[in-house]
């Protein structure tokens, strides 16, 4: 694939539809598509909204759609400092091994770094081996020590409700 077909873009708000697409097809592919209660209107708010939280960025290959990228800052209290977490990669199936996704990486990286970010971290789903090999491939490391914990639903309900 020729690099001048390829462009790199932030998210638009009239790219909601686009970006709720990429969301079903993320978590269909990570076979969570039953999770997925983000509305347009949920995806607007926390994306352009006034109290926006996250960024997204879609690579584009002469034209077309090809992938997309949901970012936002988090912060190390150990290093002081901001960092980046990636949310969402997602390169359409058609795209693969195009080097699509590492273009999204790069970008973010730079971004990380033009920003003074200490970090930029994401997560991967352990049977998604494809996509550990790539992240491993580069220099990205894994935090075996670290355990993601989530509170979510009437879990989360429950302790907000409980006195301290």
């Amino acid at each position: 694939m020729a690099d001048d077909s390829l462009i790199i873009r932030p998210a638009t708000e009239a790219d909601v539809p686009l970006l709720l697409e990429f969301i079903r097809a993320i978590a269909d592919y990570e076979k969570l598509l039953h999770e997925v209660v983000a509305t347009k209107e949920s995806v607007h708010a926390s994306l352009f909204g006034p109290e926006a939280v996250a960024k997204a960025l879609f690579a584009e290959v002469d034209g077309e759609t090809a992938a997309y990228a949901v970012y936002f800052h988090n912060f190390s209290t150990f290093t002081g400092r901001r960092g980046l977490y990636l949310e969402d990669l997602f390169v359409k199936p058609e795209f693969r091994r195009h080097g699509i996704g590492k273009t999204l990486l790069v970008h973010l990286a730079k971004i990380a770094v033009d920003r003074g970010c200490a970090r930029f971290e994401w997560v991967a789903l352990d049977w998604n081996q494809p996509a550990i090999d790539f992240y491993e491939k580069l220099g990205a490391e894994i935090l075996q020590e670290w355990r993601v914990f989530r509170l979510s639903g009437e879990g989360l309900k429950q302790l907000a409700a409980e006195s301290a």
